[in-house]
C-alpha cells in the first residue's frame, strides 16, 4: 500500500507521493484550514485590527448565522465583543509599557492565585460571627431505598470504610 502522508490542519490522510502532497498543500481546503489554525494564535491587537477594517455581516446580524462561517468576508463581531477586544488590547498595552518602565508587575503564577484565595476564604471564615455546622448527607429524592441501592452509591459509615490489615493493592 505504501507510506501514507496525515495532515494535522485537515486532519486527513493520503498516499504520500510527491504529486498529491503538492496537490494538498496548495488546495483551497488545506491552506484555509492551516489559515485557521493560524488565527487561534494571534494577538488581540491584530484581530482588532482586522475586525475594524471590516463591515459588518448583515446576514449573520439578522439572523445569528452565516453561511460563509469562518471563511466570510464580513465581520461576525457585535459591539460589544468589539469593545471587549478593545478593553483587552488596552489591557495588554498598559502592562507592556509598565514592564518597559521597569515598574514591578507580579508574575501571575497559579501558586499566587491559590494563595490570594486561601488568605480571601479564611479572612472570610474569621469575620463570620455563626460557627457553620456541616450539612448532613441526604438522598436525591425519588432514589431507591438505601438498602436497594449499590455499594459505590451508598454513603460511607460514619468512622469511613474499614481497612483490613492484610490488604495489597496492585
Amino acid at each position: 500500500m505504501g507510506k501514507r502522508y496525515f495532515c494535522d490542519y485537515c486532519d486527513r490522510s493520503f498516499q504520500d507521493n510527491l504529486h498529491n502532497r503538492k496537490k494538498h498543500l496548495n488546495g483551497v481546503q488545506h491552506l484555509r484550514a492551516k489559515r485557521v489554525w493560524y488565527d487561534l494564535f494571534r494577538d488581540a491587537a491584530a484581530i482588532l485590527q482586522e475586525e475594524q477594517t471590516k463591515k459588518p455581516c448583515r446576514k449573520f446580524l439578522q439572523t445569528g448565522q452565516c453561511d460563509f462561517g469562518s471563511n466570510c468576508r464580513f465581520s461576525h463581531m457585535t459591539e460589544q465583543d468589539l469593545e471587549k477586544l478593545s478593553a483587552q488590547v488596552q489591557g495588554e498595552q498598559r502592562l507592556k509599557e509598565l514592564r518597559q518602565e521597569g515598574a514591578d508587575v507580579p508574575p501571575g503564577t497559579v501558586e499566587d492565585w491559590l494563595e490570594k484565595r486561601a488568605k480571601r476564604l479564611s479572612a472570610a471564615q474569621s469575620n463570620s460571627a455563626l460557627p457553620e455546622k456541616p450539612v448532613p448527607f441526604q438522598y436525591p429524592p425519588g432514589w431507591p431505598p438505601v438498602q436497594d441501592l449499590p455499594p459505590s452509591l451508598q454513603a460511607p459509615p460514619p468512622g469511613g470504610w474499614p481497612v483490613p490489615p492484610n490488604l495489597q493493592w496492585g
